[in-house]
């Protein structure tokens, strides 16, 4: 496997939740890495479970710090399941499966990305919003190259390694994007589908001031397909939400404001500038 070549770029930007491992569920548990969730899933007795998303460059040991306190000193997960590539997603993937050695999966649509073969639109400097949409123009966007570890998810919803668990297609923040749901108790992990903190405002990203909120303006380019995906994960009515930024919602509210984004997508969501829409009129 070639190097990483996320892990030479500095993220200097962090939350003041950064370090925190928290328990949403008796089997689901968070880290966050400087402004991103990474998600450990599977009972910390039974020693079986999977790790969704790698979080940011160079975070890899405070991963594996993580997994440690919470499944023992022998801790390895079965698998590494990403819900996209972006790089706060896939920041430490290529030393964690190298650490680890364990298959990671993708979507179809998202495997250029992660083969070195195609990078991401360049982040959108110029949309609507905050401050850090305006600094997003420095974020990476260089492919990390994950063979020969990577495997593609299986068709039909179904994860290997996570049974009880289904992926469900939710594009538009990337073409490959996905979100993990369990029917059994409608847990749902939705990566940037659609986030719990305004993530390009800089002090409510820093503070974690919880707002439920479309995916991050400037890394979004096809505003339709994210649109259908919000309006796919409202139709689950999910219990309790975990996302790739922010902090865990659940209950009523959840359900309450997911409708309400769902329907007033356009209005709560789509930017009204920007190229990723500028480029549709």
């Amino acid at each position: 496997m070639a190097d990483n070549p996320l892990r030479h770029k500095a993220m200097p930007m962090t939350s003041i939740k950064s370090g925190d491992l928290f328990e949403v569920l008796p089997d689901v548990a968070g880290l966050t890495v400087k402004i991103v969730n990474v998600y450990f899933v599977g009972h910390p007795e039974s020693g079986d479970w999977v790790l969704v998303d790698a979080g940011m460059p160079n975070s890899q040991d405070k991963i594996i710090d993580a997994a440690i306190q919470r499944f023992g000193k022998d801790a390895k997960p079965k698998a590494i399941l990403l819900t996209h590539g972006h790089f706060d997603h896939v920041g430490s993937a290529v030393e964690l499966v190298e650490h680890w050695g364990v298959p990671i999966y993708v979507h179809p649509d998202e495997m250029p990305y992660l083969t070195g073969e195609a990078h991401y639109p360049y982040p959108d400097t110029q949309v609507e919003g905050g401050l850090i949409a305006k600094l997003s123009g420095y974020f990476p966007n260089t492919p990390v190259d994950l063979r020969p570890y990577v495997r593609l998810l299986p068709e039909g919803g179904r994860i290997p390694e996570l049974p009880g668990w289904r992926w469900v297609a939710t594009p538009g923040h990337t073409p490959g994007h996905v979100s993990f749901f369990r029917d059994a108790d409608r847990a749902m992990i939705v990566g940037d589908a659609f986030v719990t903190v305004r993530q390009d405002k800089l002090y409510q990203v820093i503070t974690q001031h919880q707002e439920l909120s479309g995916p991050p303006r400037y890394f979004t380019p096809d505003w339709d397909s994210a649109r259908e995906s919000v309006k796919r994960l409202s139709a689950l009515k999910p219990n309790v939400a975990v996302t790739g930024h922010g902090r865990p919602m659940s209950g009523e509210s959840l359900i309450h404001d997911l409708e309400a984004l769902a329907m007033n997508f356009d209005k709560l969501a789509v930017p009204s500038h920007g190229k990723s829409v500028d480029d549709t009129h």
